[in-house]
């Protein structure tokens, strides 16, 4: 049943493409058309042999729609012998004779097509249309390989932007899969620091990381996730950080309702997090504390991390330091190639103390209803929503 649903819309969207296709190539030929009659009316006008403007308009209005008519064709010739490597000599053979057979068509009926509107088409004889069709066939020849030179622009213009596309791709998933080892380099050294001081501990840190490392296999290849499945995945972290450190950290979220199922980079907090707790509670023995908000400031989503830890260096040198970890650098790397310069990442000290990690994007809702409809599945403690 829902293949055949599937086939379906396949074939709704392959024909609307199919429709699209075929408004433009008519469309473009209209326009060009309309030129050539404003042009053969205003030429006529000042000789002997005026015509009206109805008669322009429809005039060349036919000529072009006989181009329109075979566009299909030739750009489906194009498609079919493109100018390769190993073929193109076989490939410019096709085109060669292709191209004199649709041109000395669109010839015969161009010179019908003037002869009539001139008035002479009783005097035409096969010899005079053989002729004219030969002295015209350059024009013809020239629209036929400016189609073909098009369709092989456009082909190999979407081949790059495909290339660009999957590169793209294939650097976000590389860096999306560095912050991995170095969350598990993390944690597995916490889970061996407890095995023999708290065993009970480090079997719920086990638990926990498994929780985690379950949810992110689930989404490996997806870029963006809804922010109620990252916090998700944010929940899982904490909850080892929690074992970890016992009553030295706290955590509180503060998250508006409406920012639930807007898209976020998938894992973008969890290093922003890993960060603050690592500069602003691993380095103290004061219990520490780490905040995160979400909410909607315009057009925009922004995301706030704050911890109560001792701040970023003022020493330019320290302060780079701090600001350039794998975590942090790749988040910077992930959100330049998802979102260009439309986004906001900064590192700043907080006025009442400790530091404060803002990072602003697009606001859009996920496209999978579903995800963004239904609640995540909390895998651990419920983490505290409030406005």
């Amino acid at each position: 049943m829902f293949e055949f649903l599937n086939e379906g819309a396949g074939r709704r969207e392959g024909w609307r493409h199919q429709l699209v296709r075929h408004g433009f190539i008519w469309g473009a030929w209209t326009l060009v058309g309309l030129f050539f009659a404003s042009q053969i009316y205003f030429y006529l006008s000042r000789t002997e042999w005026r015509v009206s403007v109805a008669v322009a308009v429809a005039w060349q209005l036919i000529a072009v729609y006989m181009f329109a008519a075979a566009t299909p064709l030739v750009l489906w010739l194009a498609r079919r012998f493109p100018f390769e490597r190993f073929h193109w000599r076989r490939n410019l053979l096709v085109h060669v004779f292709a191209g004199l057979a649709i041109s000395a068509a669109w010839g015969a009926g161009h010179v019908a097509l003037d002869t009539w509107f001139s008035g002479g088409i009783s005097k035409l004889t096969a010899a005079n249309l053989a002729r004219r069709i030969f002295f015209s066939l350059d024009k013809e020849l020239l629209v036929y390989w400016l189609l073909v030179l098009a369709s092989h622009a456009s082909n190999y213009y979407q081949r790059y932007r495909e290339g660009e596309l999957r590169a793209s791709q294939a650097q976000l998933q590389a860096l999306k899969m560095q912050l991995h080892p170095h969350f598990l380099f993390n944690a597995l050294h916490s889970i061996s620091a407890l095995v023999h001081k708290d065993p009970d501990a480090a079997d719920k840190m086990i638990a926990r990381l498994g929780d985690f490392l379950r949810l992110t296999l689930d989404t490996a290849a997806t870029q963006e996730v809804a922010l109620r499945q990252e916090l998700n995945f944010l929940n899982c972290y904490l909850e080892i950080e929690r074992i970890r450190f016992h009553d030295r950290l706290t955590t509180r979220l503060h998250v508006e309702p409406q920012t639930l199922g807007c898209r976020v980079p998938n894992l973008i907090l969890q290093p922003i997090v890993e960060n603050a707790i690592r500069h602003g509670v691993a380095v103290r023995s004061a219990p520490g504390h780490v905040e995160v908000r979400a909410e909607r400031r315009g057009e925009m989503l922004r995301l706030q991390v704050r911890d109560n830890g001792p701040g970023l260096p003022t020493e330019p040198a320290a302060h780079k330091k701090s600001e350039g970890g794998v975590g942090l650098s790749n988040t910077r790397a992930r959100l330049a190639q998802l979102y260009g310069a439309a986004y906001r990442f900064e590192l700043e000290n907080a006025p009442e103390g400790g530091t404060v990690v803002t990072l602003e994007i697009p606001f859009q809702s996920l496209e999978e209803k579903s995800d963004a409809a239904r609640p995540a599945r909390v895998v651990g403690r419920e983490p505290a929503f409030s406005k």
